[in-house]
């Protein structure tokens, strides 16, 4: 096979750059892979195309287990929307709410309702928020806190969820990446292997409920809440989600339990069937989620003809209004397999690690990994482009050099995730500031001071399990976690009971 040298590594380093500089994750894998096929053809832009559409888009859009992942994520998408305009998960919410009786009781069940919708990470924000906006009012809780709940309740649960759509996107990077290394290994033990490292995701779901019981803020936080005692906020922002929740038809518990009742019960019996008779193979996998959603969403238009009176046709038309949300991450994912391909025809991941030799010990690298995510992610506001750009770089070189697999995926999907969670033009953290009614700007800055704890102690967890990987590093890192934020609320903590 031919050797290209420095110019291997132009592909992914142009992606890189240019979803930084754009912010345009389609254009700058799309024209990082089109720079792959440039090389591969001599800088010959007819015979470019040829090479990029025939032998590397055309190739992976007819592999069977690439059409299996779009349609279960098709399916994902047309689902959540369907059970979003329900109103089941906002009725499930609204229960939640009358058990409420003080500020940290307000504030602990916002995020047991972040917890329980996990099926969604923009849905998160748009049920809880303006749920739980009216409850924060009367206590006197600043909206600031509420956005910091719904935006860490969102994507850090999502991610760890392997069969919605943050789960099956990852899994099929994985599945692409492995298979350019030539390892064979079903994604869902991969990613089951590496649950238990997305130290970040953890730990941003349990710093919660470590900070709310200390009844104190500190930083940003705290100021917000003394502006908000003092009234110095904007009472105008985002009538918009509250007209429409309050438009919304009454909500049915039924609605979200029997959906996902459903769901749950198809994919045990699936899984089962195969588990106990041949093995489960990635197909079953992917079978049993697309299969397990499509009854699921079967269930949810029954009970909007039911309760709402809704006809079928107008559930087909919201099931199919879900799938064309999921476009995007489709398009990102073709992108994402291309860049991948002409990446192995270039050997990139080859020359890297020969680059590199043994100048890194290996032991470091998914710290070094998180560390570009984080940064990568920050500046593009992406983590689905993070982890697409990055899982085709890092796995051949991770590989290679012999690092921890496992861990180095772990830092991909954590440093995407701190950096997308603390972007200033992060998605979710604009539908986090918008669901709650805060300024945007005062949501990033009071939730970074937070976020950066669970960054420190992530950066602290990747160093300890480069040199002695155990699942159970998580439980000492929690604690550690624990006494740094009871010491910074009691150096520099304010009393956040809400009290003008």
């Amino acid at each position: 096979m031919e050797s290209y040298g420095v110019l291997s590594i132009l592909p992914p380093a142009l992606s890189i750059v240019l979803a930084v500089y754009t912010r345009n994750i389609i254009f700058s894998l799309g024209t990082g892979a089109f720079s792959g096929a440039l090389i591969i053809a001599n800088f010959n832009p007819f015979f470019a195309f040829a090479e990029f559409l025939e032998d590397h888009v055309f190739v992976q859009l007819a592999i069977p287990s690439n059409n299996q992942v779009m349609i279960v994520m098709f399916t994902i998408g047309g689902f959540i929307h369907m059970l979003d305009k329900s109103g089941g998960a906002r009725a499930f919410a609204g229960v939640m709410v009358k058990f409420i009786g003080s500020p940290v009781k307000a504030q602990m069940a916002s995020w047991a309702t972040g917890l329980s919708v996990f099926f969604t990470d923009s849905g998160n924000a748009l049920i809880v928020g303006p749920l739980f906006k009216p409850v924060f009012r009367e206590l006197k809780i600043c909206r600031e806190k509420l956005a910091y709940i719904v935006d860490t309740t969102a994507a850090p649960l999502s991610i760890l969820i392997p069969f919605v759509g943050w789960g099956v996107y990852i899994m099929s990077l994985i599945e692409n990446a492995y298979g350019v290394v030539g390892l064979e290994e079903e994604p869902l033990s991969v990613l089951l292997s590496v649950w238990p490292y997305q130290f970040y995701a953890f730990l941003a779901l349990i710093s919660i409920p470590m900070i709310l019981t200390t009844g104190k803020d500190f930083g940003p936080m705290a100021r917000a809440q003394k502006r908000y005692n003092q009234g110095l906020i904007d009472g105008t922002i985002d009538q918009e989600v509250e007209e429409v929740v309050e438009k919304q038809h009454d909500p049915k518990l039924s609605t979200v339990f029997l959906p996902l009742g459903v769901m749950f019960a198809t994919m045990v019996i699936y899984m089962g069937y195969f588990a106990y008779t041949e093995g489960v193979k990635s197909v079953h996998v992917r079978a049993g989620i697309c299969l397990s959603y499509l009854f699921a969403s079967f269930a949810c238009a029954y009970l909007m003809k039911k309760h709402q009176n809704k006809p079928w046709d107008e559930s087909l038309g919201l099931f199919f209004e879900g799938m064309q949300k999921l476009v995007f991450m489709c398009m990102v994912l073709v992108l994402a397999w291309t860049l991948s391909s002409l990446c192995n025809e270039l050997q990139t991941g080859a020359y890297l690690a020969a680059l590199i030799g043994d100048s890194i010990n290996p032991s470091f690298f998914p710290l070094i990994v998180f560390f570009l995510g984080a940064i990568m992610s920050f500046a593009t506001g992406s983590s689905y482009g993070t982890f697409a750009i990055l899982m085709i770089i890092v796995i051949p070189i991770a590989h290679t050099l012999g690092a921890p697999m496992t861990l180095t995926i772990a830092a991909v999907l954590s440093g995407g995730l701190f950096g997308d969670h603390t972007s200033p033009i992060s998605d979710t953290t604009v539908l986090a500031s918008m669901a709650a009614g805060c300024a945007h700007i005062d949501h990033v800055s009071t939730q970074f001071a937070y976020a950066a704890i669970n960054g420190v102690m992530t950066m602290l967890a990747f160093v300890v399990a480069g040199f002695y990987q155990s699942p159970t590093i998580i439980l000492g890192i929690i604690v550690v976690q624990f006494f740094v934020i009871r010491m910074a609320m009691k150096m520099y903590g304010h009393d956040a009971r809400g009290e003008a």
